[in-house]
């Protein structure tokens, strides 16, 4: 399993909505709670996020390579789960 790197705002409903799609894939897959995953608040914590080359958040990193930017559908978080989980 590879580790997670989600970029996020408490401001940002795509965000917020990013994070409920993932509640909710961890209730379908179980298995994907045991992948690292670290969420880095970019106005609460801009030191790690300025080391990033992203716009939009969320963005999610899988080993430090990004694999998506932007609003994100069931889908999109899904397919972030399953690249660090090796599926």
């Amino acid at each position: 399993m590879r580790k997670v790197l989600m970029f996020t705002m408490a401001s940002c409903p795509y965000c917020q909505r990013a994070q409920r799609y993932m509640r909710e894939l961890f209730e379908k897959k179980p298995e994907y709670k045991d992948i690292e995953l670290t969420i880095v608040d970019e106005n609460r914590q801009p030191e790690i996020a300025n080391q990033y080359d992203y716009y939009f958040v969320p963005t999610f990193y899988v080993d430090n390579v990004k694999v998506h930017e932007g609003a994100a559908s069931p889908e999109d978080v899904a397919y972030v789960f399953k690249t660090a989980y090796g599926e």
